[in-house]
């Protein structure tokens, strides 16, 4: 069975229902060997595609991943970009905004980490924060200093949803793709994973009593997410809900998306002019002397 990104990708102004998205699906793979091959498949074109990503130099590629915790963002980015060269892939994590950062208008810190031309970016949470957890926890906000003609409750989240949609747009236009990703995770499944994390002593250092102090605010959370991924799904910078109770299927969900967005860059290494394939020929006959 094959995977189709559009099956999981919120179309434009579609209103947004979390519990008519599924946090499981059957597997696409049929024992975890064959996930494995799977996986290094998708790894090994997705290396090929970076490589003309990066030789091209013109486009760049934006990869949001946003989820309640213990979803599996950390897994999906290391395992799906384990083949992908460093020296052309850039990762951010954004946690609380630094003094300097607070200083600036939401969107300031985020896009001093934009990737450059044929590079690819991974924004593990992201800008999408602002109308998530400030959306949940409104009190953020008296900590960014928004003048308080401009933060009435009503309408500050229809605003920050119309800056970033014009963002990503402005960075389509010029050449950036961005792909977005949540990790669609149940309540129950979170709780199994929490419980990983205080019985497995490796897993330790994962888990602090903020994540049981947020679990408290999963409803509030959901409706947040329901109204980000309806306001901010367009089709130049698409929201795909991916099922994530199944670690390994999200991952290989993510990847294909991930392909699905580079191949239709069309991509192909650079054409030498005769100029510069005669300067070759003429070096090459010089190294075989």
């Amino acid at each position: 069975m094959k995977i189709d990104p559009k099956d999981f990708r919120v179309p434009e102004g579609k209103k947004v229902r979390l519990k008519k998205w599924a946090t499981c699906t059957k597997p696409f793979y049929k024992s975890e060997e064959h996930y494995k091959g799977l996986l290094a498949n998708d790894v090994k074109e997705l290396s090929h595609l970076q490589s003309m990503l990066y030789a091209g130099n013109e486009y760049s590629l934006l990869l949001i991943f946003q989820a309640m915790d213990a979803a599996g963002k950390d897994g999906a980015i290391k395992h799906v970009l384990s083949g992908v060269n460093p020296q052309g892939c850039d990762v951010y994590s954004f946690k609380h905004p630094s003094a300097e950062e607070l200083q600036h208008d939401f969107l300031w810190r985020t896009t001093c980490r934009l990737p450059a031309r044929g590079r690819i970016g991974v924004f593990n949470r992201s800008y999408y924060e602002e109308v998530l957890i400030v959306r949940v926890h409104p009190e953020i906000l008296r900590g960014e200093r928004i003048p308080e003609e401009l933060n009435a409750h009503k309408t500050i989240w229809e605003g920050r949803y119309r800056s970033i949609v014009d963002l990503e747009k402005h960075l389509h236009r010029n050449g950036t793709r961005v792909v977005k990703f949540f990790l669609h995770l149940s309540k129950e499944e979170q709780r199994k994973r929490f419980l990983e994390r205080i019985d497995e002593p490796g897993k330790n250092w994962k888990f602090s009593l903020d994540d049981i102090v947020e679990r408290k605010y999963w409803d509030q959370y959901r409706t947040a997410y329901e109204e980000c991924l309806s306001a901010t799904s367009t089709g130049s910078a698409p929201w795909h809900v991916v099922p994530a109770d199944d670690k390994l299927n999200a991952r290989l969900i993510v990847s294909r998306v991930v392909i699905e967005a580079m191949e239709e860059l069309k991509m192909s290494f650079p054409k030498l002019d005769r100029a510069r394939r005669n300067e070759l020929q003429s070096i090459r006959k010089k190294l075989t002397k």
